[in-house]
C-alpha cells in the first residue's frame, strides 16, 4: 500500500445508498480512499472498490474509535481526511493540499446537517439545516477516544479550514434505523466517566432525537454544570436546552436560564430565535399580558436575530435563524398583532 500523503478515511457498513456520492466528491482532492468496512450486508464494499477506495474488513466491535483508529494505522497517511458515508464534500477542497503543507495541527471543517423540522410531514415545511464545526483532518499519529461520537485526542492546536462537507444523516428516513443506537455505548462511556460534560450532552441529544425532552432537559442542564464556557459545543447545548425546557412545558426554567445566558449569547441569532419561541409560548399561557407584554417581547428576540444576521461560525448554528426564518416569524406576528389591533 502506498505511504504518507493524504488520504480520505472512511468506517461504513451498509452505506450503498450513499457511498458514491461521498467517495466521488472527494477523489479529487486526496492521493488515496481507504475504506473500513465493519460488516455491510449490501454493496457497499463492491461500490467502493468501484470508486477506487482500498477496501480492509473487520468485525464491529461496538466502538467507533477502535473502528477509526484501525482505518487510520491502515491508511498510514501523513494526513487523514474522516468522513463518513452519508457525507460529502459541498466546496472547498481545493484548500486542501494547501493545509496540508503546513505544520502539523488539527483541522475542523464545516459540517452542513439537513434534517425534517418537527411537524414536517404535516406542514410540508422544507428541510432545515445546522452547521457543526467539528475536528475531521488529522496529521499522522493523531487518533481517537470515545466508544461513540467519538473525538480526536492530541495536545496540537485546532483550526478552522474552509471546507463545507454535507449531510443528509439527520433527515427522518435516514434517522429511523439509528434511534436508540448509541445510548447503551454512551451509557457505558459514562460508567467510566461520570463527570465528562461531552457525554451527558451527547445523551441528552440522544432523548432529544427520541422526542423524550424530560430526560434531555435533565442531561443538559447536567451537562452545562460540568461544561467549560470555551467548550466549542456550549452554543449548541444552551440553544438545545432552551428549546427542550419549552418543548417540555418548563417555560419559566427556559425564561430563567435565558435571562442568565443573555449575556454569553448576545451575537447568537439562534439564541433569540428560541428566545422568541419561548415567549410566544408564554404569551400563549398568560393571555391577559400577551398583547401589552409577551408578544412584543417575541417581536424583539427576531428582530434581534436580523440584526445579528446569519452566524455560520457558531458551533449548531440553524441556517435561517439571522434571516428568512426570523423575518417569517416577524411577518406573521405582526400580521396577528394587526389583527388584534383591528378588532
Amino acid at each position: 500500500m502506498p505511504q504518507g500523503g493524504l488520504a480520505a478515511v472512511l468506517i461504513v457498513r451498509d452505506e450503498a445508498r450513499c457511498i458514491v456520492r461521498c467517495l466521488d466528491s472527494v477523489r479529487p482532492w486526496v492521493d488515496r480512499i481507504v475504506v473500513l468496512d465493519t460488516g455491510s450486508s449490501d454493496d457497499t464494499p463492491a461500490l467502493a472498490a468501484a470508486c477506487g477506495a482500498l477496501v480492509h474488513h473487520t468485525d464491529w466491535t461496538h466502538d467507533f474509535s477502535a473502528a477509526r483508529n484501525r482505518a487510520l494505522d491502515l491508511a498510514d497517511a501523513d494526513w487523514a481526511m474522516i468522513l463518513d458515508a452519508d457525507e460529502w464534500i459541498e466546496s472547498g477542497g481545493e484548500h486542501l493540499r494547501p493545509w496540508c503543507s503546513a505544520p502539523p495541527r488539527l483541522g475542523t471543517v464545516c459540517i452542513h446537517s439537513g434534517y425534517d423540522p418537527v411537524g414536517a410531514v404535516a406542514t410540508g415545511a422544507p428541510p432545515a439545516s445546522n452547521r457543526s464545526w467539528i475536528t475531521r483532518l488529522l496529521p499522522r499519529g493523531v487518533r481517537y477516544r470515545g466508544r461513540v461520537h467519538e473525538q480526536p485526542v492530541s495536545p496540537l492546536p485546532r483550526a478552522r479550514i474552509d471546507l463545507h462537507i454535507g449531510h443528509d444523516g439527520y433527515f427522518d428516513t435516514q434517522m429511523a434505523g439509528k434511534i436508540g443506537r448509541n445510548a447503551p455505548l454512551l451509557l457505558r462511556e459514562l460508567g467510566e466517566r461520570p463527570d465528562d460534560p461531552y457525554l451527558h450532552y451527547q445523551l441528552g441529544t440522544d432523548a432529544e432525537s427520541r422526542h423524550d425532552h424530560a430526560t434531555a432537559c435533565d442531561r443538559y442542564a447536567t451537562a452545562l454544570a460540568l461544561t467549560p464556557p470555551a467548550a466549542n459545543w456550549r452554543h449548541e447545548l444552551v440553544v438545545r436546552y432552551l428549546h427542550c425546557l419549552g418543548e417540555a412545558g418548563r417555560i419559566d426554567a427556559a425564561l430563567t436560564l435565558a435571562e442568565a445566558e443573555m449575556p454569553v449569547w448576545a451575537e447568537s441569532p439562534d439564541f433569540f430565535f428560541v428566545l422568541g419561541d419561548l415567549l410566544l409560548e408564554r404569551a400563549m399561557a398568560d393571555p391577559s399580558r400577551a398583547v401589552g407584554q409577551w408578544l412584543p417581547l417575541a417581536g424583539s428576540a427576531w428582530e434581534r436575530c436580523l440584526a445579528i444576521g446569519e452566524r455560520p461560525d457558531l458551533e449548531g448554528s440553524v441556517q435561517g435563524r439571522g434571516s428568512h426564518l426570523a423575518a417569517h416569524n416577524l411577518a406573521l406576528l405582526r400580521s396577528q398583532l394587526a389583527m388584534l389591533g383591528s378588532a
